[in-house]
């Protein structure tokens, strides 16, 4: 058995009852679980499952694969306000799809980690704008080790990872609007 705090970054309908869920976290970097009978009401992962949730989670290692078996999942930060309002919600996404690009699965970077921590907890906290977007992308720049004086974090992004996540403009364009 593994054991982790993590940040919940996706989830994918499996079955009927199961989901996969996407995990960054602390000491494992992004990992992969499925949530056996998740979608059931009697399951112990009712409500336990849901976007940009942090939780501590104890899971068990695939032996063939890098689909792991969740076996609990202790919420330690609900964080509501980042799903009541779309912006929130997109921008708290977009952080998370910059990062599943920037990183390889089940590689550790606590930095990558605290940068998505702090990301999302300023927006739990704060409205979503373009100069809260531009930081983040600075720092993961930073972080990556690819940010240069006379080029922009957007584009050394952009560059490193083979682009940006298709919601940037989208998102750029709701608060150029001042949000909805």
């Amino acid at each position: 058995m593994e054991k982790s705090q993590g940040i919940l970054i996706r989830l994918t309908r499996l079955t009927e009852t199961s989901l996969i869920v996407h995990w960054f976290t602390d000491h494992h970097g992004l990992i992969k679980t499925v949530a056996k009978g998740a979608r059931r009401p009697s399951s112990p992962f009712a409500g336990k499952l849901d976007l940009f949730f942090g939780a501590e989670i104890v899971w068990s290692r695939s032996r063939h694969g890098e689909l792991h078996a969740l076996r609990e999942a202790a919420i330690a930060s609900w964080r509501e306000p980042l799903r009541a309002r779309y912006p929130s919600t997109l921008m708290a996404s977009y952080f998370c799809r910059l990062l599943e690009m920037a990183v390889e699965r089940e590689h550790p970077d606590f930095s990558l980690y605290d940068l998505l921590l702090r990301g999302l907890d300023y927006l739990e906290q704060n409205d979503p704008s373009e100069r809260a977007l531009r930081h983040y992308e600075d720092e993961l720049a930073r972080i990556l080790g690819i940010a240069h004086d006379r080029r922009s974090p957007e584009s050394a992004l952009r560059d490193a990872l083979g682009g940006l996540p298709a919601m940037r403009g989208q998102l750029l364009g709701i608060l150029a609007a001042g949000g909805i």
